[in-house]
């Protein structure tokens, strides 16, 4: 039986985010065609595309800050746009945030205090210190990791019941992007949340995100749990006469040669009877990582064809 939110009047288990047939165009341009999904409550999920792809966009149209040309998009059950009800339970913070030009970065956090009902001045402060952030100075004379890091404080210190990074790294070094990504899993742990993350280094959040959505030609192409997806694509690596042999007629995303020997990235699960046969044509076969198989799935060169292929058939969904 499904139960109530006592704080929504919603069912539990309905989604946080609501999707169906979103069209964004800009002239003649279809950024987004037809875009389909829901995002369910307190879930990590992983936002991947090519440049252009329509991310940037997306996440604009869900944050009331973009309109869409057609298609239907709720938050919580409500359309979002100039809905007071919704819009202080998101936060976004984008990749090109702008700032007043004398604001100071403890200026952004009072404002961030006053929308944010959840705001969390003591995290706020921790994050300063860890990033190192010059509090007095003013926002655009920061650099551009030290810009970065006032948003990533902003949407983590929002404790907002959903949050959109949008590239929020940028700018930052190893030592800050990990400071982000340990500080983002210890306070989602504490306070769960729902946490949208555009990113183009997807092996850096890999093991951070339970859900993955793939933008690709204006539409969702990958719709997947994380650990399902991971599971969904090998690799073999052997003479290149073996590896023909065993890929024959199967979703080959990729392949590459050196001299005879060939490694085959090939979408689909290894039975136990094709591993006796790997071993039996004297073929390795290897896992293949996240951003690999994203890459993969996202060219649009050789293999774009053989990606097409394999998301209409479902394989991804």
């Amino acid at each position: 039986m499904t139960t109530d939110s006592p704080t929504t009047g919603r069912p539990a288990d309905a989604p946080a985010v609501s999707v169906r047939g979103l069209v964004k165009r800009f002239g003649g341009n279809t950024v987004l065609d037809g875009v389909d999904f829901d995002l369910q409550p307190g879930v990590i999920c992983g936002l991947f595309g090519r440049n252009g792809a329509g991310k940037t966009t997306l996440m604009s149209i869900l944050t009331a800050q973009g309109f869409a040309s057609s298609g239907q998009v709720t938050v919580f059950g409500q359309a979002p746009y100039e809905n007071s009800a919704v819009l202080p339970r998101m936060c976004f913070v984008r990749e090109n945030q702008k700032y007043p030009d004398d604001a100071r970065p403890q200026h952004a956090f009072e404002i961030a205090r006053l929308f944010y009902p959840n705001w969390s001045d003591e995290l706020a402060a921790q994050l300063a210190d860890e990033f190192n952030l010059p509090m007095c100075t003013r926002i655009k004379k920061l650099s551009r990791g030290q810009l970065s890091a006032v948003g990533v404080i902003i949407g983590l210190a929002s404790r907002a019941d959903i949050t959109f990074f949008d590239e929020p790294y940028l700018g930052l070094d190893a030592v800050a992007r990990q400071i982000f990504y340990d500080r983002l899993l210890a306070d989602y742990a504490e306070h769960p949340r729902t946490v949208l993350l555009s990113s183009h280094l997807i092996d850096e959040i890999a093991d951070i995100i339970e859900r993955v959505l793939v933008v690709d030609g204006g539409r969702i192409t990958v719709d997947a749990d994380a650990d399902d997806l991971r599971e969904r694509a090998f690799t073999v690596i052997g003479n290149e006469d073996a590896v023909n042999s065993f890929v024959a007629g199967r979703d080959e995303l990729h392949r590459e040669r050196m001299g005879p020997m060939a490694s085959a990235t090939v979408l689909g699960t290894l039975s136990g009877e094709d591993r006796t046969r790997i071993a039996d044509l004297g073929l390795s076969s290897g896992p293949v990582s996240l951003q690999e198989l994203i890459v993969r799935l996202t060219q649009h060169n050789a293999d774009g064809p053989l990606a097409a292929a394999a998301a209409e058939k479902g394989a991804l969904r």
